[in-house]
């Protein structure tokens, strides 16, 4: 044991004869443990938070999503299709179609998308197991299933056979326009489900079979707007993108979820950043009473400090004892807050004792890259405190 870690050691277990100095070393390692327990609670709801957020986004979006990188729409061959089936990782696959459409229903009108998708969509999300009311569509007809948002805009129902619930797609290549007949392909739908999700999304989509969306917008059979991909836990990622920028001859672009909705992840990254920013902040100024204290400590023991001194000690050793003891503090006080900290998101939860509504309680998610973080922290952080304190003992001091 080296004579420093020794010294520092002593120190940082017995009490100073100087009860002024015992309450700020108390307050000092009472502000490291209650600001560690807050970094992390605070970084475990803000984690609970962001995953809540996102499964909504992530019960609608596939894993990978190719999308033409010119124009609205691509073609897949089965050639293709054979070559993307035997890509190891890829678990399913849906062509979907998708585009901004005019929905009419009794006398009400709705501009949104109308997303046509196959039999393996299911296969692909979680769409189908969200239904508010009524069931999931069958293909090759015209039944729809539309989102709870749109069924309050048009005041919608179920098969509600008295009014008609129809789609206006515009034509292609039509110079000349005559009558409404020849300005768009029209078709009337059946809504048999209505699917909840979130706010947003109940009010962006229609689904609909794929061959009667091709038909509305002039489609060919092989011509689809995007392929949503369904991955195999564990498969890689960017493996089987560039997989499949080789089959398309990389006339295609591959987004996985955060790219998709790149907009999302970016602005709850920014709050996770400013949130921990704010409560390290809450630290910092914690610290300042690890500094005082260290200083105190320092003058208390000036007399032995220059004992050591005399025998032969060097000023950088001595330095090094408070260095040592700041830091010792900090890292038990970081773990005893850590430890409440998990303490208390394991509390909430397996009990739920904090609840956001009385069937929603507040998510908290417990992360090892969240006590990594919070560690991290609190040791540069102390190493930096004790740092600033320990370079107040000097030559001049022990002179």
């Amino acid at each position: 044991m080296s004579f420093p870690f020794y010294i520092a050691k002593r120190y940082l277990f017995s009490k100073s004869k100087n009860n002024a100095i015992n309450i700020i070393t108390g307050i000092a390692s009472m502000g490291i443990i209650v600001g560690t327990l807050a970094l992390f609670v605070v970084l475990s709801v803000f984690s609970g938070l962001r995953d809540f957020s996102l499964s909504f986004s992530n019960t609608i979006d596939p894993d990978l999503k190719a999308n033409p990188i010119q124009g609205k729409s691509f073609f897949i061959s089965p050639a293709q299709e054979k070559q993307i089936s035997a890509i190891e990782g890829i678990a399913s696959y849906s062509k979907v179609v998708e585009e901004r459409v005019l929905f009419f229903f009794d006398g009400k009108e709705q501009v949104t998308y109308l997303k046509g998708v196959d039999a393996n969509y299911t296969k692909i999300n979680d769409v189908s197991q969200n239904l508010y009311n009524g069931k999931w569509l069958r293909y090759n007809t015209a039944e729809v299933v539309v989102g709870y948002g749109i069924t309050q805009k048009l005041s919608l129902g179920l098969f509600d056979f008295n009014n008609a619930f129809e789609v206006y797609v515009p034509r292609k290549g039509k110079a000349l326009i005559e009558s409404e007949a020849e300005a768009f392909n029209k078709a009337e739908l059946i809504p048999i489900g209505i699917y909840a999700i979130s706010e947003d999304l109940d009010s962006k989509y229609v689904f609909a079979d794929l061959r009667l969306s091709q038909d509305l917008l002039e489609y060919k059979p092989n011509q689809v707007s995007a392929v949503e991909f369904k991955l195999k836990p564990n498969a890689d990622e960017a493996k089987i993108t560039e997989k499949l920028n080789a089959v398309f001859d990389n006339k295609i672009e591959i987004k996985n979820r955060a790219q998709l909705n790149a907009t999302l992840y970016k602005m709850l990254n920014t709050e996770n950043i400013a949130v921990y920013l704010i409560f390290t902040l809450v630290i910092i100024i914690a610290l300042f009473n690890l500094i005082g204290a260290l200083i105190m400590m320092i003058l208390d023991k000036k007399s032995n400090l220059k004992t050591l001194y005399n025998l032969g000690s060097e000023v950088k050793d001595l330095k090094k004892i408070f260095l040592l003891q700041g830091s010792l503090l900090t890292i038990f006080g970081g773990i005893v807050g850590l430890i409440l900290g998990i303490f208390v998101v394991i509390i909430q939860q397996q009990f739920r004792l904090i609840m956001i509504t009385e069937s929603l309680p507040y998510p908290v998610v417990f992360s090892i890259q969240n006590v990594l973080i919070v560690m991290g922290t609190i040791i540069a952080l102390g190493f930096i405190s004790s740092w600033i304190a320990s370079s107040r003992v000097t030559k001049k001091l022990l002179d």
